[in-house]
């Protein structure tokens, strides 16, 4: 601990933790409409994911995804279906929260994802926090 705050009162930054507790596959269901997202584990430096949307046998939507630690800097990187792709700097990481910042990207600014007990939640908005959009996924298969 001493070590930890002596690298904190010298300027040094703060190693930040990849965040293991996002791994898994998670669902999202509301009648017709679904949403899943999966992630891999941790390994080199990089976590895998995926999302996809759709309504009944429909597909609508996909991305794929990766949170990366270069540096001890933490980043989170998706390529929409059809879009140019943007990256994104962890801002905040604690056990249980992640926070993703890009102010040059249009929307959405702040990506957020979080732990509600079983349950992992995400949110993307403008930086300021406006124009949000929430999900919460249950584990699949629940």
């Amino acid at each position: 601990m001493w070590l930890i705050l002596g690298a904190i009162l010298a300027g040094e930054p703060q190693q930040v933790a990849m965040p293991a507790w996002m791994a898994g596959c998670w669902e999202r269901k509301s009648g017709e409409s679904w949403t899943e997202e999966c992630w891999t584990g941790d390994r080199a430096g990089q976590m895998m994911g995926s999302s996809r949307s759709g309504k009944g046998e429909a597909l609508q939507w996909y991305e794929h995804t990766r949170i990366t630690a270069e540096g001890g800097a933490i980043s989170f990187c998706a390529l929409p279906k059809g879009q140019t792709g943007g990256c994104f700097k962890a801002t905040k990481a604690t056990e249980s929260e992640i926070v993703f910042e890009n102010e040059a990207h249009d929307y959405p600014q702040r990506i957020r994802y979080w732990r509600d007990g079983k349950d992992l939640a995400a949110e993307i908005s403008l930086k300021d926090g406006s124009k949000a959009s929430q999900w919460r996924y249950a584990p699949m298969g629940n």
